[in-house]
């Protein structure tokens, strides 16, 4: 599993990509419990990526900003994100930084908007957030 210090970058990393607004952000969504979930079951090979990146996440965030990706004010981790998703890297990656990044946004999205079942989408926000409304 993540450790500690990878756990609090993901979420930050989450929340940069869903920030809280009107509607909560990524994390108070439960998009960090549906990522958790994942991690033990169909996300179970990428957890070594996963884990890879955030380490490289890390280490550019210090290389380029002198702090913590987790530390960085909302407006630094999407300007750090947005180098990122153009490849634009001062450090060595172990992965391809731009291709993970974008499958970390896919599953963000999954986490926010799929059954909450499946451990996000917490209280059903993200239906709420675009207006779809369950039938029982």
């Amino acid at each position: 599993m993540l450790d500690l210090s990878q756990w609090r970058c993901l979420e930050a990393v989450l929340d940069a990509i869903i920030p809280p607004d009107d509607f909560p952000g990524a994390v108070d969504a439960g998009v960090g419990d549906y990522l958790r979930r994942q991690f033990a079951g169909d996300l179970a090979a990428l957890l070594s990526s996963y884990q890879r990146w955030l380490n490289d996440l890390e280490a550019e965030s210090r290389a380029c900003c002198g702090k913590s990706f987790a530390t960085l004010d909302l407006e630094g981790r999407t300007a750090l994100l947005k180098r990122v998703e153009r490849g634009e890297v001062k450090v060595a990656w172990s992965t391809e930084p731009a291709p993970f990044f974008r499958q970390i946004v896919e599953h963000c999205a999954e986490g926010y908007y799929s059954d909450p079942g499946n451990g996000g989408n917490r209280d059903g926000v993200g239906w709420r957030m675009i207006g779809y409304e369950v039938s029982v």
